[in-house]
């Protein structure tokens, strides 16, 4: 089964706990691993999950590249990325299709 199909077999789960790559929302004010402060409201990808959700490392766009390991009560997920690629699914006949669409 290809990276896509789990991510879109798992892609709105209700409640369903954070993932890599889930984008996220804080709650508070965190510090960067360079020391910068990330306001809350900021949001980021999670790049890493720690332990067994108890905190997460937060990958944020500006400053450009910014990283922050960040307990679990203080984000909120706000979306799920689902990875494409341009690979092509076979059809029932055998020939190449373009992945679906996401909806």
């Amino acid at each position: 089964m290809s990276v896509e199909a789990v991510y879109l077999l798992r892609k709105d789960q209700p409640g369903g706990a954070i993932r890599e790559l889930d984008d996220v929302r804080l709650l508070s004010d965190v510090v960067t691993d360079d020391g910068d402060i990330m306001s809350a409201g900021s949001e980021g990808t999670v790049v890493a999950v720690w332990g067994l959700g108890e905190a997460y490392e937060v990958e944020f766009p500006e400053p450009m590249g910014a990283l922050a390991t960040v307990e679990a009560a203080r984000i909120e997920r706000i979306g799920r990325s689902v990875p494409r690629s341009t690979a092509a699914v076979r059809g029932p006949r055998g020939e190449d299709r373009p992945l679906p669409a996401e909806r």
